[in-house]
């Protein structure tokens, strides 16, 4: 029987087909979704922020989008994944509040966005779809089987990408 596997804030997970990962409340924060379906291995990464080397207490690899994309390629490699089958969905990076609009510094989701989208880039893994941006938070849950990421957002109808 299948199982829907949750990811905590700052925190991945990886697992097989026919299992699935969820997390809940992408604001700000980004979910990563990395699957090689021929394997039917997949990984979901929730990330808080973009850039572990701006910050001092950054011993949390799960919390940055530079270190968080490279655990997860390792750990996906290690469950049976090929790099050269990787492919990417992201969601999330919403501006939750009124007044981050009005300061670059405080758009947090903005800025994880591009830092995960520079990333996966940089890593040569293609990004074939994304739900970001917005001001409503999201949960999500990922199946790694088909790629498909179900998203749930307040005052919406939930939807695929």
């Amino acid at each position: 029987m299948a199982e829907i596997i949750k990811v905590g804030m700052a925190d991945l997970k990886v697992c097989k087909a026919p299992d699935a990962l969820t997390t809940l409340g992408l604001g700000s924060c980004v979910g990563i979704a990395l699957w090689d379906t021929a394997s039917g291995v997949g990984g979901l990464s929730h990330i808080m922020l973009p850039d572990s080397t701006k910050i001092k207490n950054n011993s949390n690899i799960y919390k940055f989008a530079d270190t968080a994309i490279d655990e997860l390629i390792r750990q996906l490699l290690k469950l049976g994944a090929v790099r050269a089958r990787l492919k990417a969905k992201i969601t999330g990076g919403a501006s939750m509040f009124a007044f981050q609009s009005l300061n670059e510094e405080l758009q947090v989701g903005k800025m994880n966005v591009i830092a995960v989208k520079e990333k996966l880039a940089k890593e040569r893994i293609p990004l074939i779809a994304e739900d970001t941006g917005g001001s409503k938070g999201r949960t999500i849950v990922f199946y790694p089987q088909t790629g498909k990421i179900r998203i749930r957002k307040v005052d919406c109808p939930e939807y695929d990408i």
